[in-house]
């Protein structure tokens, strides 16, 4: 007679979902809001039904936040975790300062060495993980988010849905043809093997992206800008574009975007590279806001339109408005199929010390988010005003 199988353990839904923050493939991203504490935090929504047969990324994703959270404040926390019948959440800190470019078109006046900061905090936090064994994969300006809406905000890596944990001192180990096509290094397109440097590779892109609006590699198919990639074919053009950007920004890029892994900067290379380690002084003083906002409009309301569509399409597939019922269930349970390419138990018992099973990270507080929400609202009137003013000014 077959054993019988142990029940999956019950306790009561701990937190209350709110408005959609942003969607994926697989997934939205809500506002939530833990019962007993009254504490914001953001939770990812990935529905079950979406992942069948993909369980592993949603398992690997948890076993990588184990490793990194509370580890870096340029790192994401994961707080908490859990399933209900069709949906497992991941619990995170919530960052409502924005994505990184979206901060960026929002700022009065954006300069070289503003750049070359928001680069050197991305840095330090690859830099962290790859010293943690951990690959990202998915390393672009989208999976940068500002902690508050703050000027001194943390700068936040999210989304390590891709991200590999990688045994010491293995380095062709990952073949899989994965991450967003304009910032994949060469090697994954060829599937010789890939690590560590394919994030130092996107780095250069982010780089690149940061200092002019738009990718190296941006063609008109995907076809051709893997071949552009493959052969890294990409330049400092148009010349207007580029004429207020130091050379050491441009050489930072060119030791970034080296074909060959092998020849390429690590991370640490990267952090004490001149252009990153140097006097601000030897950066471009030009303002580039109006260069790359002019280039990052059309970009933006492609990307926007995308969004859109795939929210539209995650809700007509169902069951992602809202935690399905009071009851969830621990995210072991959800795995463990034969086949799957897990990495074992990943209970939160096995969690870094600082992050708190059962929920009560400390999260942000209503007033806190209002209080975010007000600057936001200030600074964008105060930007709207100032642009008023000056086109009077003109006029008159």
């Amino acid at each position: 007679m077959a054993a019988a199988q142990p029940q999956a353990s019950v306790q009561p839904c701990r937190y209350k979902t709110g408005k959609t923050l942003g969607a994926g493939s697989y997934s939205v991203v809500k506002e939530c809001v833990h019962i007993d504490t009254g504490r914001y935090y953001a939770a990812k929504v990935i529905n079950k039904r979406l992942m069948s047969g993909r369980e592993h990324m949603v398992r690997n994703e948890i076993a990588v936040l184990k490793r990194v959270s509370m580890g870096h404040q340029n790192i994401l926390t994961l707080v908490d975790y859990f399933e209900t019948m069709n949906n497992l959440y991941l619990v995170t800190d919530l960052a409502l300062g924005g994505e990184l470019f979206d901060r960026i078109c929002r700022k009065g006046s954006y300069f070289e060495s503003d750049a070359a900061d928001l680069i050197r905090a991305t840095l330090s936090a690859v830099a962290y993980l790859h010293d943690h064994g951990i690959v990202h994969r998915d390393l672009k300006p989208e999976n940068l988010l500002f902690r508050t809406p703050e000027d001194n905000a943390d700068l936040l890596i999210a989304d390590f849905g891709l991200s590999r944990i990688m045994e010491p001192n293995q380095f062709h180990v990952l073949t899989t043809t994965c991450g967003t096509p304009g910032y994949m290094a060469p090697e994954i397109f060829k599937k010789s093997g890939h690590g560590k440097p394919v994030d130092v590779w996107a780095i250069g892109v982010i780089t690149y992206f940061l200092l002019c609006g738009y990718t190296p590699f941006d063609r008109d198919s995907n076809l051709e800008e893997m071949q552009a990639i493959l052969v890294a074919d990409y330049s400092f053009t148009p010349l207007e574009y580029w004429r207020g950007v130091s050379i050491q920004a441009r050489q930072f890029i060119k030791r970034c975007l080296t074909i060959d892994p092998t020849k390429r900067m690590t991370s640490h290379e990267a952090l004490s590279h001149a252009w990153i380690a140097g006097p601000s002084e030897d950066r471009g003083g030009e303002d580039l806001l109006p260069v790359v906002k002019k280039n990052f409009n059309a970009r933006r309301t492609l990307h926007k339109a995308i969004d859109t569509v795939r929210a539209i399409n995650q809700l007509r597939a169902g069951g992602l408005g809202m935690m399905d019922g009071a009851q969830s269930t621990n995210p072991e349970r959800f795995s463990g199929r034969e086949g799957e390419d897990g990495d074992g138990d990943v209970g939160m018992q096995d969690a870094p010390q600082g992050v708190d099973p059962r929920g009560h990270g400390r999260g942000q507080t209503e007033e806190q988010i209002r209080e975010q929400q007000r600057r936001i609202e200030e600074t964008t009137r105060g930007l709207w005003d100032g642009r008023q003013q000056q086109g009077q000014g003109q006029a008159a």
